[in-house]
């Protein structure tokens, strides 16, 4: 269809040139070869339409009554995809205008075709365009410009994330002191210092305590006596003694094997951590209770986080969660929620949680500073859509439903969780339908231009009516 179109307008540009050559014209073989040329690059023509800008289409070329041609509508003007008269519900092309509105947008509509202050045409508004639905519909064109896009309603899982900042901390459970129960001398401490990772059983310090050597040689006198040592109770009473004077118990089992007291007590380390303070010094007098070091397991961490008020209520203990330390930004960590602090700071409005997190290789050291993030969303799929799909003014949320051909519906919606730029749809609106995604503001903007010209329309064509029925000769 497209090439016989243009082979015809090919052969009237030649009988054409021919007769300018009968006239006299200058260069016609040049003028032909333009005229071809222009002739092939017009795109197909989506319909014609009469010269005049009367409503009458045609889908093929036609003459008017007086024999002037109908103007050709191509694909890349602002036209819908087909003339308002040949669609299907008015198959013979029967079209009625029912009213002209301001070309500039204004409120001002006609009955009767005009023109403006600035000589602008009023635009026609079609009964078949002029729906009580509160649609739009635009044209190709205009969609192309203003990069209106569409996708559909998809069930999907909303990525529901609460971000907190927080600083690690010791696990209170794991953190041992070393102190004497009763007065006693330093007299040598072992090659640790504040910072150094020690063992359990690992060798701290040597001791001398009266008091201990003293239950240390009851002890022995009693295990080691003929007339007490066949008598199985005799023994547990001293013995005793030295497990509460925190006397270790290797050294116990050291002395009930050589049958010997020490003069100076092996002092170690009762666990696995880091030292994180040393008070002993060698020469020292230890008063009862006085600590001579600190020692703490990381291997188990707290993370404390400060979680948004408007948030306590989408979290529980045993949820999982994520962090970051500043540290390492590569590095992610997991962990358990395991406390929610009963109390809200009154200043930041915030409340302590508590994440429980594994802390093998000692990366993570007390107070250093993490982002934490808590997924908090529901694991069943629900209708979900971009969130630039909703037009929100706060008390009403809408989207425009993509219902083809050019034509956009509005549809009032209620909103579920939100999260990963998507946002729960609960009512309103069925998986796989088509929502406009980009541009919807200005589609938004042509209903509403639509529904205020339609309300000035309507008053007006009424008192048209009545100026006409109370007419009188």
């Amino acid at each position: 269809m497209t090439r016989n179109r243009i082979i015809g307008t090919a052969a009237a540009i030649i009988a054409a040139a021919g007769t300018a050559l009968c006239v006299g014209h200058p260069h016609p073989t040049h003028n032909l070869i333009a005229s071809v040329a222009n002739a092939a690059e017009m795109p197909a023509p989506l319909y014609y339409q009469d010269p005049d800008g009367k409503p009458f289409y045609s889908p093929t070329p036609k003459k008017t009554e007086d024999g002037r041609d109908y103007v050709a509508v191509p694909a890349a003007t602002d036209a819908p995809d087909q003339p308002p008269a040949m669609n299907a519900a008015n198959p013979k092309g029967e079209h009625k205008v029912k009213y002209y509105r301001n070309p500039m947008g204004l409120p001002d509509t006609s009955p009767t075709p005009k023109k403006d202050s600035m000589g602008m045409d009023y635009i026609p508004v079609y009964e078949g365009d002029d729906t009580d639905d509160g649609s739009v519909k635009l044209s190709p064109g205009k969609i192309q410009r203003t990069g209106v896009k569409s996708e559909p309603a998809e069930l999907r899982r909303i990525l529901a994330l609460v971000r907190a900042p927080g600083t690690i901390q010791l696990d209170e459970r794991r953190v041992s002191v070393v102190a004497m129960r009763t007065e006693s001398f330093v007299q040598k401490v072992a090659d640790v210092t504040t910072g150094s990772r020690v063992t359990k059983g690992q060798q701290l310090m040597e001791i001398y305590s009266s008091a201990i050597s003293s239950a240390a040689a009851e002890y022995l006198a009693t295990i080691t006596s003929k007339t007490t040592a066949s008598i199985e109770p005799y023994g547990r009473g001293s013995r005793q003694r030295l497990v509460n004077l925190d006397v270790p118990e290797p050294v116990i089992a050291e002395m009930e094997k050589s049958h010997t007291a020490p003069v100076t007590i092996q002092w170690s380390s009762p666990r696995d951590g880091i030292v994180l303070q040393r008070n002993a010094i060698e020469g020292m007098r230890a008063q009862p209770g006085d600590v001579l070091f600190r020692i703490a397991d990381i291997a188990l961490v707290w993370a404390t986080v400060d979680v948004a008020e408007r948030d306590l209520g989408s979290i529980a203990v045993g949820q999982p969660a994520k962090l970051r330390a500043r540290s390492y930004p590569d590095r992610e960590f997991e962990g358990r929620i395991s406390v929610i602090y009963p109390q809200v700071n009154r200043e930041t409005r915030t409340a302590r949680v508590r994440i429980e997190l594994a802390n093998p290789d000692s990366a993570l050291l007390p107070d250093m500073y993490v982002d934490a993030r808590i997924d908090t969303g529901d694991p069943a799929s629900v209708v979900a859509v971009t969130e630039s799909a909703v037009l929100d003014t706060g008390s009403r949320q809408a989207v425009l439903v993509d219902k083809g051909q050019g034509r956009f519906e509005p549809r009032e919606v209620k909103l579920g969780r939100r999260g990963g730029g998507y946002v729960e749809i609960r009512d309103g609106l069925a998986e796989g339908e088509a929502v406009v995604t980009s541009a919807n503001f200005l589609i938004d903007a042509e209903s509403n231009l639509k529904a205020a010209l339609k309300s000035f329309a309507e008053p007006a064509a009424t008192q048209d009516g009545d100026k006409a029925m109370g007419a009188k000769p």
